[in-house]
């Protein structure tokens, strides 16, 4: 397996919606892995291909908590099939977004229809930190950030934040 390089704010890339994976065959498979390592040791919880420059609708996932077993979930041309009227506010940060988080609210429950690691046809149904990271990931593979669900200030804060940190890591 191998580590890739995850795009951050405000690469144009990120804006470009994935397209749906043809075929779960050993490419999409070795993808798959090398996104899981990389979000391991990023780390997070979730990430969409398009976060390592891979313009696919992959998602690799694992919401364990730390401390236990992990349990990767991989989710191949997801589309959100239900969802709850309700919705709850949350905290969210991203990979792309390093160490930048504001409240996004989300549906509370969600049910997802899929592909899995083997490219059979799974469906779901979400709630809590599950479904707030599908909708997060989801977000993704549709050229959306959760920046962009804030106030043109706040966002345009975050990405001034990121781009200091930016040149901060450029100057040593």
């Amino acid at each position: 397996m191998a580590l890739l390089p995850i795009i951050t704010a405000p690469d144009a890339r990120l804006k470009q919606k994935s397209a749906p994976l043809e075929a779960v065959d050993d490419d999409a498979r070795r993808l798959m892995d090398n996104m899981l390592e990389t979000m391991y040791e990023a780390p997070g919880i979730g990430l969409a291909a398009i976060q390592v420059g891979v313009p696919k609708a992959i998602i690799v996932m694992d919401i364990s908590p730390a401390g236990t077993p992990r349990a990767p979930r991989f989710f191949i041309n997801p589309e959100i099939v239900e969802s709850s009227r309700e919705t709850v506010i949350t905290e969210e940060g991203c990979l792309s977004l390093p160490d930048q988080y504001a409240d996004v609210a989300r549906r509370t429950a969600i049910t997802v229809r899929h592909l899995d690691y083997d490219g059979t046809p799974r469906t779901l149904e979400a709630e809590g930190l599950l479904a707030t990271c599908l909708q997060h990931e989801m977000d993704h593979l549709k050229g959306i950030l959760f920046i962009d669900y804030l106030s043109a200030v706040r966002r345009s804060i975050i990405l001034r934040r990121l781009a200091k940190a930016r040149r901060l890591d450029a100057t040593g």
